[in-house]
């Protein structure tokens, strides 16, 4: 197998890069901004170099591109986190979306592809992230744009959106990745593979209501209030608690909240579960409910979010997978939560060929 070394920026954790090795890509050098974030990174990963700082420090860029360059990478990854993103094209001109650095993360990772000049850069984010515009010499151009006029000569440049289900993963995803590489070389993707279901994922898993623990590792259900939990075994499989005629989110008062028709919802077991957010502890974010199953009393089961066990299984992570120390369960699954599933990171970048 060759081995492909590789660096990672915004790397958090590491969750994306969790399975690279076995694809021979060799993660030899990692950025992030936030220390405890790093020290998680270097738990996980103790053979990878950690560099924490920002990276729109001179001497944090500088220290990556040495030390990059030290190592012969040929793989740049980039997983910017980005603010301002949904201010894509409509504030495009406001003071404050041109001062806020944070906006313009992925030029600092441009910065050190220049200079490297790897065989391969994989940039991914939200799909909204493809409309973001930039300022460069005096316009306003998107990303694809940029890599063009920057990179067009000599490296091949895809932009597609990709969804996490059509790589096996049991969580519908959508990422907008762009792929850069050398002209001369190949890099093709399979997103067409199966389908798993909630049911095939995590429907074999020992039921569980709030509070309660099933002995297996990582397979606990958290606590959550008992309004909350009366509202939801009330309400079925794929539905939201706000559709109920009398189990509904109520205030102390008795008076509905007000609120969307995806939160205080569960899931469905015949397709992935929906994306999983960054408060995937709470039962009143965005369709974090287990699917339940009818009871004899018709009530339904499992009035809860997912077990630490099933956002494991729906991330693509390994159920039975060790918690950094550093972390509690509720800032891991934040983590968790916020970027793309490593084995859709894994299906993309099998296709990397030196």
């Amino acid at each position: 197998m060759t081995v492909l070394n590789a660096v990672s920026l915004f790397s958090s954790i590491g969750i994306a890069e969790y399975y690279l090795k076995d694809i021979g890509i060799n993660v030899v050098l990692a950025n992030e901004i936030d220390s405890k974030r790093s020290k998680a990174h270097l738990d996980i990963y103790p053979s990878t170099e950690i560099i924490s700082g920002d990276i729109t420090d001179k001497d944090i860029r500088k220290d990556i591109i040495l030390k990059a360059d030290k190592l012969n990478v040929e793989l740049l990854i980039a997983t910017p986190p980005c603010q301002g993103v949904s201010l894509a094209g409509l504030n495009k001109k406001s003071e404050d979306y041109l001062k806020d650095a944070r906006n313009f993360l992925i030029l600092e990772a441009i910065k050190i592809f220049e200079e490297l000049l790897p065989s391969y850069f994989l940039i991914e984010n939200v799909p909204r992230f493809k409309k973001m515009l930039f300022p460069v010499d005096g316009e306003y151009i998107d990303l694809e744009e940029l890599l063009i006029k920057k990179f067009g000569s000599s490296y091949n440049i895809k932009v597609e959106e990709l969804n996490s289900a059509n790589f096996s993963v049991p969580q519908s995803r959508a990422r907008i990745v762009y792929r850069i590489w050398k002209k001369g070389l190949k890099w093709d993707i399979d997103n067409s593979k199966k389908i798993v279901t909630l049911e095939e994922a995590i429907g074999d898993l020992p039921s569980l209501e709030s509070g309660e623990d099933s002995g297996l590792k990582n397979h606990f259900a958290r606590l959550h209030p008992e309004n909350h939990i009366l509202a939801m075994k009330h309400t079925p499989t794929g539905k939201s608690a706000f559709d109920n005629l009398e189990y509904y989110p109520k205030k102390k008062t008795g008076e509905k909240i007000k609120g969307y028709n995806n939160t205080y919802k569960r899931m469905n077991w015949d397709r992935p579960a929906p994306t999983v957010t960054m408060r995937n502890e709470i039962i009143s974010s965005q369709e974090n409910v287990h699917p339940g199953r009818e009871l004899p009393d018709g009530t339904w089961s499992d009035a809860r979010v997912l077990s630490l066990r099933e956002l494991l299984i729906v991330s693509s992570l390994p159920a039975e997978m060790e918690i950094p120390k550093s972390l509690s369960e509720r800032q891991f699954r934040t983590l968790v939560g916020e970027g793309i599933p490593p084995l859709m990171m894994k299906s993309i970048l099998e296709g990397v060929v030196v």
